[in-house]
């Protein structure tokens, strides 16, 4: 049932946002010359790598000149590029992982592989679920840019402000799997996009808020 619901979703949400995927890609285009995409490796289920699409946000080659993570203030975001990332629009290529089977509509963010090399052995368990666009953690920390502002380290300061509550969500998350958390996390992640929603009292427990 998770498969099918991600699979009319994602490919009706492709359809309907067609116009709209359509003129970002042509703005980013526009902005610079350098290519619509960006495509980083990440860790998916059983810990098989693949390539997770995003609209490219940042300038050409920007894993070569920083950090692994980025706070809002980072250089390399180009202008184009911030707004996509407070909108979360530049996230929409990833409804083509869904289609493909790499990722789900609801799961866990997928890591990249040098964090997921330090999952304990407790942490491992979080590999065998698809790595989704939105999940428990994704509504908790909805703006990890603006989080790490004015952090000289940002791989350092993710590892202590972020990845710990990370996750204790993703752990919950992977211990209560059903349909209807799925539900309830696309509808919330949806409030929220539009100003509104909050969080289950278990989720905010573990997360400290």
């Amino acid at each position: 049932m998770k498969r099918a619901l991600d699979l009319i979703l994602s490919a009706t949400a492709l359809v309907l946002l067609m116009p709209l995927i359509g003129a970002v890609a042509a703005a980013i285009g526009l902005s610079d010359r350098g290519p619509v995409l960006y495509s980083g490796q990440r860790v998916g289920r059983y810990g098989v790598p693949f390539r997770m699409c995003k609209f490219r946000t940042m300038v050409v080659y920007a894993d070569r000149l920083g950090e692994t993570s980025a706070s809002g203030s980072d250089p390399r975001i180009t202008p184009l590029g911030r707004f996509l990332r407070r909108s979360k629009l530049d996230e929409l290529p990833q409804l083509l992982n869904v289609l493909a089977g790499q990722m789900s509509l609801v799961g866990p963010r997928p890591e990249v592989p040098e964090y997921v090399a330090m999952f304990t052995p407790a942490e491992q368990v979080i590999l065998s679920v698809r790595p989704g666009i939105t999940d428990w953690a994704s509504l908790w920390n909805s703006d990890e840019g603006s989080l790490l502002s004015g952090h000289a380290d940002p791989d350092a300061a993710y590892a202590r402000l972020v990845r710990p509550t990370k996750l204790r969500l993703q752990l919950l998350y992977v211990s209560e799997p059903s349909m209807q958390t799925d539900l309830q996390i696309l509808l919330l992640t949806l409030l929220k996009l539009t100003g509104f929603g909050g969080l289950p009292s278990k989720v905010r427990e573990i997360a400290g808020t």
